[in-house]
Formats: C-alpha cells, structure tokens, sequence
C-alpha cells in the first residue's frame, strides 16, 4: 500500500490559488481513476478537478470556501502499491479540468503544481473484509423523475439539502431555478404559486458566502468604495422604434428574433465618439484614463451561479442581426458555464437590463475600471400630449451610472440627449 499525495495543479496562467467551492468525495470513500473529485474556482473559472489514481480517500484539503495554493495538497490517496509504483513523483499527471463557470478578473500567481507520489510503509494487510453490500439502484420512477427535471448543480444540492424532490416544483423556464425553490418553500407543495394564504414559516438558513458570489460581493465592494458613483435618469420615446423592431423581427427569415437590446448597443456605439470620456477604462494606481476608440460592450448576465459580464468585441462594427447573434451566444455560453475567459474581459463601457422585469429607474453599480454603465428600464405604455392631443406612447426611462472622477454631471446628461435623438428617431440608427 502506498499513499499518493495529490497536488492543486497551475490550473490558469497567473492564478496563485484557488477556492474550494464542493467537494464530491469524503474521508473514507472509494474514488476511481478520472473520477471528479472537487470544484475549484479561481478568479475566471470553476475547473472540475479529477483525481489520477484509484484509491481510497484518506485525507482532504479543507472545507468549502476554504483557499488552496498552487502546489499545495488538495488530497491524499491509498492506493494499491502497484498503482503507486506506476506513478512516480516525476511523470504524476496533471488533472486537467474544463471550464464550467466564471467570474471576473485575475488574480497574480507564480509557483505551479504538479500531484506527486509519497510512498509510506504501510501496516501489514488485515485479513479480508466481507465486500460492501451493493448500493441499490434508484427506483424506476426517480430515475425517469431525474430525466426530465433540469437544475444546476448548485440548485439540486440545495434541493436535496432542503429534502425537496425537484419533480415536485413547478417553474416556468425551462429550468429549475433558486426562485423555483423559493417559491416552492413559501407557499407549499400542495398550494403551487398562487396560494399566498397557504404561506408558512421557513428556520433560519445560513448561507456562507463562497465562489462566485464571493467574488460579486468583493467586486462590487471595492468598486463602491473607490469610485464616487452618480446616476442620471431620463425618459425616452420608444414608440417609433417598437413599430420598427417589430416590422424586422415580422420579416426576419431564419435570423435571430431581435429585442431592444441591440438597438440600444447600436446607438450607443454610434454617439460614443462624441463623448470619449464615457468609453474609458481608469487605472486607479497609475492615474490614468484610457479613453478607448473600438467598443467592447459588457454585458451583464444573469446566471444560476450569479452576475457575469461577457464583453461584445468591436460592437461598433456589427449590424442589430449580427449583435442579437452575438448577444444569445454570449449569454448562453454564460448561463451554461462554457463561456471563455477571454470573453470576460477587456470591456470598455457596459450595459445592464433587466429586460420587463425592469422598474421605473435603476442606479446601476459601475464594472471597474470602466467608467460608466447604462440601464435601459421597462418599456411602460403612457398617455402624453403632442400639442393639443393625447396619444399613445411606449415610454422607457434610462439610467446611466459613471465615474464621477472621470465624467462630469453635464457629460452624462447631454450623451443620454444623444442617445434619445436616436432612439426617437430610429431612422438615424441605420442612416450614414
């Protein structure tokens, strides 16, 4: 018997360490070769972290929320001896690990890892173990149950945390979602979503804050703190532009269905020229401004596992078909966890939009370094007076949050004017 000592690999260029966000293994359990055996996140991804040899676990790093090194040991194996022997110090492999969710920026790093093997004397062999008892197999009817319920890993722990059997919650996308759970727990599983009456005490739950939520919390944080936020709203005309929206979406052909927001990017790609202070990044350290010609437009996106920003390259260059392409590509990369990390950075301005579900007026946290963000609001359907009659019109109000090191009150207030030429006259969006 010998023990193998499995080391945190370099698991990204200048990561330095990484955050234990699950465990799938506990002291004592049998683990086969390629078997995942953790979560780890860095500050740009969760990487599935896969043992390399068979054994039984004797040992483990920490708990969850805890930080590993680089190079540090993350687990300890028994394996057979000649598992061991097969595997010296040396020529140990390295788990290699997807990217299966991500985050913000990176952090410095420098020493790598490499798993290594620690042969030990072992205690003579006990005399044979009656084997285990099989593990029975689930029931015909949770495996067809497991089948048909989408979830997120984070939901279904939370699920079975809770003793929730998740073919039981009704939900509305296509699938389970935190909400779902919420819902489920505050009106009952015999009441569905439109007993309010039937509502019931919940226990106090703690949560500990870990992984992505972690890294929103600090980066939100940090760029509070730093940045001396200022918000201005106005009230935009929507209603040529619907009447338009909706022409090209009635004669789109096999093209993408097209919502607000590439029209939104479209025009503020268009009027960024004027207002250079907006499309700016800040090195707080350096005291410097960049202001940048090309727009990398981030894109906040919700996700199971928390915010996310995916950046649209060069936005200025691309057409409203090409940015609904890019915009559902984008998002569905970031909700499925397969988005890039390259995707995650390098924005210059950002936009957020809550889409219906928006309000009235958003005060929108800015994405340092960059200096401004926009929040186009719901599009609500007003009575307003043009000249002596009322009429019906689709309102939108829209937000916009900068830097107030960086951009003055003027600035903001007289681009979103520039952006409401344009969103009121839709015309100007396509016009040279």
């Amino acid at each position: 018997m010998a023990r193998f000592t499995f080391r945190l690999p370099d698991i990204g260029e200048g990561i330095a360490e990484a955050e234990i966000v699950a465990w799938h293994v506990k002291v004592g359990d049998r683990i086969e070769e390629d078997q995942q055996v953790a979560d780890m996140m860095t500050d740009k991804a969760t990487v599935e972290m896969e043992s390399p040899v068979s054994g039984v676990v004797v040992e483990l790093a920490g708990e969850v929320g805890d930080s590993v090194a680089i190079g540090a040991s993350l687990m300890v194996v028994e394996t057979d001896e000649a598992v061991a022997e097969e595997a010296p110090a040396a020529e140990a492999p390295l788990a290699e690990a997807p990217v299966a969710e991500v985050v913000e920026e990176q952090i410095a790093a420098e020493t790598p890892g490499v798993p290594e093997v620690v042969e030990e004397t072992a205690p003579p062999a006990p005399a044979a173990a009656p084997a285990p008892a099989p593990v029975p197999a689930p029931a015909p009817e949770s495996v067809e149950q497991a089948r048909h319920v989408l979830a997120s890993p984070a939901v279904r722990a939370r699920a079975k945390d809770l003793g929730i059997d998740l073919a039981e919650v009704k939900h509305d996308g296509s699938h389970i979602r935190h909400s779902d759970l919420d819902a489920y727990l505050r009106y009952g599983s015999g009441q569905g979503y439109h007993a309010p009456h039937a509502s019931r005490a919940r226990e106090d739950e703690a949560v500990k804050v870990i992984g992505m939520r972690r890294r929103i919390a600090e980066n939100m944080a940090a760029a509070k703190r730093a940045i001396p936020h200022f918000t201005y709203v106005d009230e935009i005309d929507m209603t040529a532009l619907e009447a338009m929206r909706a022409d090209l979406n009635a004669n789109r052909g096999s093209r993408p269905k097209l919502t607000m927001l590439p029209f939104l990017i479209v025009a503020i790609c268009r009027t960024l020229p004027d207002f250079p202070m907006l499309n700016a990044r800040y090195d707080d350290e350096g005291g410097v401004v960049t202001r940048h010609g090309r727009v990398h437009m981030g894109m906040a996106t919700q996700t199971d596992a928390g915010l996310t920003v995916p950046v649209i390259r060069d936005a200025q260059d691309m057409n409203v078909w090409q940015l609904a392409g890019e915009i559902g590509r984008l998002a569905e990369a970031a909700r499925t966890g397969k988005i890039k990390s390259e995707e995650l950075q390098g924005g210059t301005i950002t936009i957020t939009s809550l889409g219906p579900l928006g309000g009235i007026a958003t005060t929108p946290v800015i994405n340092r370094p960059e200096v401004a963000i926009i929040g186009p609001n719901k599009i609500v359907e007003r009575p307003v007076f043009v000249g002596d009659e009322i009429v019906r019109a689709k309102l939108m109000n829209l937000s916009i949050s900068c830097d107030h090191r960086v951009v003055d009150g003027w600035d903001a207030a007289s681009y979103v004017q520039a952006l409401r030429k344009l969103l009121e006259t839709p015309v100007l969006l396509f016009a040279d």
